[in-house]
Parts: structure tokens; C-alpha cells; sequence
């Protein structure tokens, strides 16, 4: 894994508060990189029409996530495509990505819309222990061990099968939509329920089923969208929300967040806003550091 040139700031998410606050570093001659879908928001490309958005009346949501990756990328914000691992808190922080790729940075900005994980229980206090996101970056771990995945997404799929190939034994769980025939390897074991819990004291013993216990080594939890509070350790959550400042900074230096992923109304405009405002936070975050 080899890290890319330090940025001056990286955002993770590419709707309207991710767009909003690229296009404000620019304005201050920072240097950004954007970490999400290509294609912005996928909630807002949903909306057939826009009414409140100050500036654009009767504006479809697809047209509206054009202007604004238009704006931010003709400013010149580079975006990836990306899905964001974890961030490691520092003087300089740093992100992985589920691909393993890494980005180095001086401040970043989450801007990941509303917070849908709902956490298993056992699941927040095993994590490191015998639990984790990304097969590809732990997998190695249990070789040789069983091991249980949860599918929300079907990334996971693609999870599965390296894992089918150096463990002694993978459980799949997929709970996704629209499944239809599951690309999995023949060795794998899969169930068409979802698990109640992952049990452990100190360590992942196993997985509780309607019909009890499965114990593994190890689990990982594939999901679309992660929680904050999963990809910073010791990020504040209040009411599923990132509690920030009037300045949309949180409770970890250099990390400042805005959009819906601060809690409602989730509204486009607010969500630019906060973005603009996350923005100059950053910069004058950065210019004191100076």
C-alpha cells in the first residue's frame, strides 16, 4: 500500500456538502481530493424535482448533481472513486480505502449523508477483536480458521470468495436486495438468515442465529455505507448523527464533518451550506498550523 502525495484537504463523499466544500477549499488555493461515487449522490439523483434549492427552481436532482460536480471538478477538486476504509487521526491523517488504497492528508471533511448502519449488538465492542470490514485487509489473519461473513451489499460477494480460498471454512450471510443467483464460491456455506448478534467476551467467539450458535474465528461485516463512528475511532455520535461545532468541527482535530451525516433537516441546501462552511473551518484549521 503506498500513499499518494499529501493533500492539503481530503473529503469523503461527493453530494451536495461534499461538492459545497471542495468548491470552497479551491477558492482558498487548497488542494482537494474528493473520495466517493463518480456519480455524486445517489439519494439526490433520485429526486425528480427540486423546489427550495436557492438559484436552480424546479431543478431535477440529476441536473442539480451535475452543476455541482461540474463546479467543484472545473475548479479543480479531483475526485476518486472510493470507498473509505478507515481514517487514522494524526498530525498528518490518513485513509484507506476498502481497495487498499492510501491517501495522506492535512484535514479531512466527512460529508457521508445520513448514517444507515445499524450496528449488531456485539458488534461495536469486538471490532479489532475478531471483527472487521474488510476481508481483503484482514483476511490473512485466519487463514486456516473459520470464519463468518455478513453481506449487506454485494461487494461482499467478491469478500467471500478470497476468503473461501484461505480459510477452512466460510458462513455467508447475505442480506441484500435483489440477489437473485449468489456468485460464490461452491465452498462456501450460505444461509438465508441474518444473524441476531456476534458473541464474544474479549474476542469473537461466534455468530447467534434464530436457531442458535455458530461459533467462528473471526467476522466481517460488508456494508455499503459505514458509520462514522466506524471509520474514525473515538469520533462523538449523537443521536446517529456526527456532533459538530457551529464551525462543523468534531471532536477530533483537523476532522470536521457536514450534509446529512450531522443529523436533519436533510435538505440539499443546508447541506452545501454546512459543506461551505466546513470548508473555511479546514482552511483556517490548516493556515494556524502554519
Amino acid at each position: 500500500m503506498e500513499a499518494d502525495s499529501l493533500w492539503d484537504i481530503l473529503i469523503v463523499g461527493t453530494g451536495p456538502a461534499g461538492l459545497g466544500a471542495a468548491v470552497n477549499c479551491r477558492v482558498r488555493e487548497k488542494s482537494v481530493i474528493l473520495l466517493g461515487a463518480e456519480g455524486g449522490s445517489e439519494r439526490l439523483m433520485k429526486a425528480p424535482e427540486i423546489k427550495n434549492y436557492p438559484g436552480f427552481p424546479e431543478i431535477s436532482g440529476k441536473d442539480l448533481m451535475k452543476k455541482l460536480l461540474d463546479h467543484a471538478q472545473g475548479m479543480g477538486a479531483v475526485l476518486e472513486r472510493g470507498r473509505v476504509q478507515t481514517i487514522y487521526p494524526g498530525d498528518e491523517l490518513t485513509t484507506v480505502t476498502r481497495d487498499n488504497r492510501l491517501f495522506r492528508s492535512r484535514a479531512v471533511i466527512l460529508a457521508t449523508g445520513i448514517q444507515q448502519a445499524r450496528l449488531l449488538p456485539g458488534e461495536k465492542d469486538l471490532l479489532g477483536s475478531g471483527l472487521g470490514y474488510c476481508a481483503t485487509c484482514d483476511g490473512p489473519i485466519y487463514r486456516g480458521k473459520e470464519v463468518a461473513v455478513i453481506g449487506e451489499s454485494p461487494e461482499a460477494e467478491e469478500e467471500v470468495n478470497f476468503l473461501a480460498e484461505i480459510c477452512s471454512k466460510v458462513h455467508y450471510f447475505p442480506s441484500y436486495k435483489g440477489q437473485g443467483e449468489l456468485k460464490v464460491d461452491p465452498r462456501v456455506n450460505v444461509y438465508r438468515v441474518k444473524p441476531l448478534s456476534v458473541l464474544g467476551e474479549e474476542r469473537v467467539e461466534g455468530v447467534a442465529l434464530p436457531d442458535g450458535k455458530l461459533p467462528v474465528a473471526g467476522v466481517f461485516i460488508i456494508r455499503d455505507v459505514a458509520a462514522a463512528e466506524q471509520i474514525i475511532s473515538g469520533l462523538k455520535i449523537e443521536e446517529n448523527s456526527i456532533e459538530v461545532d457551529r464551525m462543523m468541527a468534531t471532536n477530533i482535530p483537523g476532522v470536521f464533518a457536514a450534509g446529512d451525516c450531522t443529523g436533519k433537516p436533510y435538505q440539499a441546501g443546508k447541506a452545501a451550506g454546512e459543506g461551505l462552511i466546513a470548508a473555511l473551518s479546514a482552511v483556517r484549521y490548516l493556515d494556524k498550523k502554519e
